[in-house]
């Protein structure tokens, strides 16, 4: 199993701790060793749960618009916040429980144009404030169909965002670029010709799940 390079700091102590705890089992051979292995092996598993990062069967679709993260979407609507350039657009929210895989994924491909990082509150995921107060990570793509943005959002559990990113950079459908720790919460901001794919409580995989599909003009 592929564990995301991204949470290394964590899953790798906790890889050599079961390590140590199974030696010291296995030099004790006796019935509270298995005790001993318990201890350090299940604080991995858990680790390496969340970390898990799996290969995806990315669509090649022109003008697809896939999932940038697993989990169930809470929110579809005209966008009313944000920037004065989400006013005509529509956001898509997606939010990610602990259990569900955290590596975030490129929704289309383009040009990187916009990084921009926002210290702030940790409200609940699902908080109706979340998208202006949280911690946040907004990302803008320049594509064949147009400019689309995309927020990482920090939840009240999930309190670290990594972005891989860099400006001018050229992204691929489906390609990695980071991730959120323990929970949180992804936001799409699509043009309004974007054909929405998706409904309400709908679950989504990242570089799989098609979103919206842009058609190609006449």
């Amino acid at each position: 199993m592929r564990l995301a390079p991204d949470g290394k700091i964590i899953w790798v102590p906790a890889a050599f701790a079961a390590l140590i705890c199974l030696i010291a089992a296995g030099v004790r051979a006796d019935q509270s060793s298995l005790w001993i292995g318990l201890i350090g092996v299940i604080p991995f598993l858990v680790t390496a749960l969340f970390f898990r990062d799996p290969e995806r069967d990315i669509p090649d679709i022109p003008g697809a618009v896939l999932a940038p993260a697993d989990g169930k979407i809470i929110k579809i609507a005209k966008s009313e916040v944000g920037e004065s350039s989400d006013s005509q657009r529509v956001m898509v929210s997606i939010f990610m429980s602990p259990l569900n895989v955290h590596v975030n994924r490129i929704p289309i491909s383009g040009v990187v144009t916009k990084l921009r990082y926002n210290k702030g509150k940790f409200l609940t995921a699902f908080h109706e404030k979340a998208s202006q107060l949280n911690e946040q990570q907004r990302i803008g793509v320049e594509t064949p169909y147009g400019n689309m943005d995309f927020v990482q959002i920090a939840g009240w559990l999930a309190r670290r965002i990594i972005c891989n990113l860099e400006m001018k950079q050229k992204v691929e459908s489906g390609q990695r670029f980071g991730l959120i720790r323990f929970g949180s919460r992804l936001d799409l901001y699509l043009p309004a010709e974007c054909e929405l794919k998706i409904s309400i409580d709908q679950k989504v995989c990242a570089g799989e799940t098609i979103i919206g599909v842009f058609h190609e003009k006449n």
